[in-house]
């Protein structure tokens, strides 16, 4: 077989090596336009899995990488003067140019044909001559760039700005993490050594920062000693150097690239590397995804019968795995561009929330890196709780006014669809009370209607008869008799999406076949073409909504409930008026954000003037609309202070159920993004709900600061007693369960004991 690689980088070489290893007789031949021993950067890293698949594929090349590598352990993060440190980690880096040279040489050795200083034709050109050829030529790939309409790549550019530098000063103790707060902004250095005089030193920036620094009309040598200043305090008196000397003044800078290529070949022209797909520098997998690449398409043009089905493999195989760490980087990446909500954190969360940023580490994995240091910061998060040392994050109290919460775990609200004429059953109060008993902190109600035709269906619960008040009342009096747990009720009005069918009997959102009520909403519009078009509301409706959701809110003041929330998220009448999706209205009411939140703020309001000073009162909210025109996040975050400066004490922070045409993203903890970044940047609690599944998460999300607490749905429907459960697999025996469940408390305390001896045996 005849090869071609355009390109002499990490992929190039070592795809050239691999095709040489599995038959000498390949004729392969690699073009590069620098010379042989030019590179401009200067350490990669690479992780221990990495190096498993290379010694596999390469035992000789591997070892000679192997032993000009610099090993460290530890990371550190600098972060407002305090240094903190976590171990664990097992990094292994390597000098770009070392790593190269010795690549180099492999490929000499196995006849692979090495041409430097050479400018490339057209990938065109080549593959008539050529049986493959490779587009292995990096970021700015010319091969990807010629066969543009064919790869239909996406090409993001991220807006932070980075320089490549290295210096004398080795930070041969750990992966270091610098955060200077100059006079312009934040600007934050990645250090690693990664030979025994010499560390990569990658400093970053915001635009804002950059432009205020004045960047863009330094010289390059002014660009370094300006950097070199704002770090001089780390340096130990050694210069920052820049190995790019082909660049000029502001050129040295970069935006990373992130690229998907939506096809990765076409006819016999294959990319490779960066070429294919990019992974941010700040997960330190760009070497990674390029050596696996090579491996994957050498052993695939070996083992299947085509060409043609040697590339549809290659990519389809390594197209997951790419995905995943580019998922990964994305999360890092985003971390860094957002650092700045971050920074006012103590530093103990702040280092926590980097660690775990990408999501790759979770909080038992770092138990498992470093359980001296987690420990610690689980004491911290305690400590600054008013909690018990020793404890999980999630067992740390919480107050909202007068209300103390023993955990940080919600019950989510859920609907039953068991309600008679808006009056909760039986059902309702087994299934609270169970939950309740369960260990959860906060037992939220399903929404419970304002009025009889305020309900999404004739089984939905309200608060609007004396009845219903008595029976939520009963059910507030034996929470608190018999648990410890808090009870909070959600009010709401389903607006367009009311007066459908109980999902196990006629289907979501579907209209009733018969005794349909009239419907109201923002503007009318109906939620789907089947479904009743609402009349838009009047001044006068909305005085009577207004007023129907102050005498719920007397109810569940009588009725003894601890905490109160106005709903108006998910396409419910409150949110129709917010989003812009269901709002069309012309008068005050519509058009501007002011104007569309007018009337959710006139309904909280009147609600918190009832509702007593001592008991918090929440908000939900649809943070993403997932939809074209829809509410996003950046305006999330306006509707977020309005309410908070309008008396709300938590928001709890959902998304999406606007409009059926929706395209929301999904994935673990997929909403709890939009719960950090309110919390963060408006400087106010948040509850965190979504996709959320385990204890580890929910431990993770609260050491992190994202959330202030977690909800959880499905987990309370399958398991009511999740979260003793949770405290008896954490060996938490400080959490309190009910008298006369306390012998199967012990019984599943002796069992974990037994399972931790057969680990251990």
């Amino acid at each position: 077989m005849k090869v071609l690689c355009l390109g002499g980088g990490p992929a190039g070489l070592y795809f050239a090596i691999s095709m040489k290893l599995r038959d000498p007789s390949h004729q392969v031949t690699v073009l590069e336009r620098n010379k042989a021993n030019d590179t401009f950067g200067w350490g990669v890293v690479l992780s221990d899995d990495a190096l498993g698949r290379m010694q596999k594929n390469d035992p000789k090349s591997t070892e000679a990488i192997r032993s000009n590598f610099a090993y460290w352990d530890d990371i550190a993060t600098i972060h407002n003067g305090v240094r903190t440190v976590s171990g664990g980690h097992g990094f292994a880096g390597i000098g770009r140019k070392a790593m190269l040279v010795l690549l180099q040489e492999r490929a000499r050795e196995l006849g692979v044909d090495l041409q430097f200083e050479t400018e490339f034709k057209a990938a065109e050109e080549y593959r008539k001559e050529y049986d493959i050829v490779v587009g292995c030529d990096g970021i700015n790939s010319v091969v990807r760039r010629e066969y543009q309409a064919e790869f239909k790549p996406d090409i993001d550019v991220r807006k932070c700005k980075f320089i490549w530098l290295g210096t004398h000063q080795k930070f041969d103790d750990a992966f270091t993490f610098i955060f200077e707060k100059t006079k312009h902004g934040w600007v934050w250095a990645h250090v690693y050594q990664f030979d025994d005089k010499t560390a990569t030193f990658i400093v970053e920036t915001l635009p804002e920062t950059w432009d205020k620094w004045g960047f863009e009309t330094m010289s390059k040598e002014e660009i370094i000693e300006t950097c070199r200043q704002i770090f001089a305090a780390h340096l130990g008196g050694h210069e920052l150097m820049s190995n790019a000397n082909h660049l000029r003044g502001s050129a040295v800078w970069m935006q990373f690239p992130r690229v998907i290529c939506e096809k990765w070949y076409h006819e016999n022209v294959v990319l490779m590397g960066d070429a294919a797909a990019t992974g941010h520098f700040s997960i330190g997998s760009g070497s990674r995804l390029a050596f696996d690449s090579a491996i994957a398409l050498a052993e695939y043009l070996h083992s299947e019968p085509t060409l043609e089905r040697a590339f549809a493999r290659y990519q389809d195989e390594r197209r997951v795995e790419v995905l995943r760490l580019q998922s990964a980087a994305r999360n890092s990446l985003e971390w860094f561009e957002e650092v700045e909500r971050y920074l006012d954190m103590h530093p103990t969360q702040f280092a926590y929330s980097l660690l775990t940023r990408s999501q790759r580490i979770s909080h038992e994995n770092l138990r498992l890196r470093d359980p001296k240091w987690l420990a610690s910061a689980e004491d911290w998060f305690q400590e600054q709780a008013g909690g018990e040392k020793g404890r999980r994050p999630m067992f740390a109290p919480f107050r909202l006014r007068d209300m103390t919460l023993k955990n940080r775990i919600v019950m989510s609200p859920m609907a039953q669809y068991k309600a008679v004429d808006g009056c909760p059953t039986d059902w309702h109060f087994t299934h609270y009370a169970e939950r309740a008993k369960g260990g959860a902190a906060l037992i939220y109600t399903e929404m419970t209607c304002v009025s009889d035709t305020g309900r999404i269906t004739p089984g939905c619960p309200g608060l609007y008869k004396p009845e219903h008040e008595a029976a939520w009342k009963r059910l507030a009096d034996f929470i608190h008799a018999e648990t410890t747990a808090k009870l909070c009720i959600q009010i709401g009005h389903a607006g367009r999406k009311a007066s459908t069918c109980v999902p196990w009997d006629g289907g979501i959102d579907k209209p009733l076949p018969s005794g349909n009520w009239e419907i109201i909403a923002a503007s009318a519009i109906p939620y789907r073409p089947e479904n009743q078009t609402p009349r838009a509301m009047t001044r006068a409706d909305m005085d009577e909504v207004k007023a129907q959701f102050v005498a719920s809110a007397q109810m569940a003041d009588r009725a003894g409930v601890d905490m109160i929330e106005m709903h108006a998220a998910h396409g419910y009448l409150l949110a129709t008026f917010i989003s812009p999706v269901t709002n069309k209205r012309e008068d005050d009411y519509g058009g501007s954000l002011e104007n569309r939140m007018r009337y959710p703020l006139e309904v909280f309001e009147a609600i918190r003037a009832v509702w007593p000073a001592g008991k918090p009162m929440s908000v939900r909210i649809s943070a993403h609309d997932w939809i074209d025109g829809g509410v996003t996040p950046t305006e999330a975050l306006e509707i977020a202070r309005m309410f908070r400066a309008a008396g709300a004490d938590i928001i709890d922070v959902s998304s999406g159920q606007t409009d059926p045409a929706e395209k929301p993203v999904y994935g673990r903890m997929f909403q709890t993004p939009f719960s950090d970044r309110i919390r963060n940047e408006a400087g106010m609690p948040t509850m965190t709900v979504g996709n959320i599944s385990d204890w580890d998460q929910v431990n993770g999300i609260l050491m992190a600061g994202r959330a202030d607490l977690v909800c959880l749905a499905r987990m309370h429907l399958a398991n009511p007693y999740w979260t003793l459960h949770a405290a008896v697999e954490q060996g938490d025996t400080a959490a309190e369960w009910p008298a006369p469940y306390k012998g199967g408390r012990d019984l599943l305390y002796r069992l974990r004991e037994r399972q931790q001896e057969t680990i251990r045996v």
